[in-house]
């Protein structure tokens, strides 16, 4: 492995790393805290998360820390293909590792902050399959192109994610994150759920793709050759 690939991977991973332990995490916190953050807080906490990692290393890897819009970069023709899958087991071992710190900090925690369905598993999977292919168009819409560099992209993006985390999040947790699903139910064993959201994100980013394609016929984004 060269050392430019190295360092990608090592963005990816510590970027999502500490998206689930800052988001996750003022779940668990939030529970034992006896709602000490609050809903609100725990939605800003995701946003800024989101936000300060884009900046931490969007010029290094690009600041996926989401296998879902990873697939709709490389859907999009944006991102190389031959780094899908290392991406996304780098992404999935940072959620892991997040959450498996918090299940040895807060060992009597039932969820770890996982995201669950409050009502039908149908209701969730709608709202995932949706809340995805919004943010995953905000992300085609700033983080391609012209557009790509600066505070514009992690503001954008950051917003999106709380916005979407503050009015969704007590019906279906306001995932948009297949990895950020993954570690919490891993280490807490309840696994009855991912399934939604692993399918319905990575369908939103791909819907959305396409949606882009649709709204942008005449100027498709040029393919990336560097991270942004």
């Amino acid at each position: 492995m060269d050392q430019r690939l190295r360092a990608k991977l090592l963005g990816e991973f510590l970027g999502t790393f500490f998206l689930v332990f800052a988001g996750t995490g003022a779940i668990v916190i939030n529970d034992v805290s006896g709602g000490a953050i609050t809903h609100p807080g725990i939605a800003l906490t995701f946003g800024l998360v989101v936000m300060a990692m884009i900046h931490a290393f969007g010029d290094v890897s690009g600041a996926h820390l989401n296998p879902a819009v990873t697939i709709g970069f490389c859907r999009a023709g944006v991102f190389d293909r031959s780094l899908l899958v290392p991406y996304i087991l780098t992404q999935c071992s940072g959620a892991l590792a997040a959450s498996f710190l918090l299940r040895v900090m807060f060992p009597d925690h039932p969820t770890l902050g996982g995201a669950n369905p409050a009502g039908s598993w149908n209701q969730s999977f709608l709202l995932e399959f949706i809340l995805t292919a919004a943010l995953m168009l905000v992300i085609l819409a700033v983080a391609t192109g012209p557009r790509e560099k600066g505070l514009l992209a992690s503001v954008a993006i950051g917003g999106t994610v709380a916005l979407e985390a503050m009015f969704a999040g007590p019906i279906c947790g306001a995932s948009m994150n297949p990895a950020r699903s993954l570690g919490p139910a891993v280490a807490s064993g309840r696994l009855g759920s991912l399934w939604i959201y692993l399918v319905a994100t990575t369908l939103g980013a791909i819907a959305a793709v396409v949606l882009h394609e649709l709204l942008h016929p005449a100027s498709p984004p040029a393919p990336e050759t560097e991270p942004r």
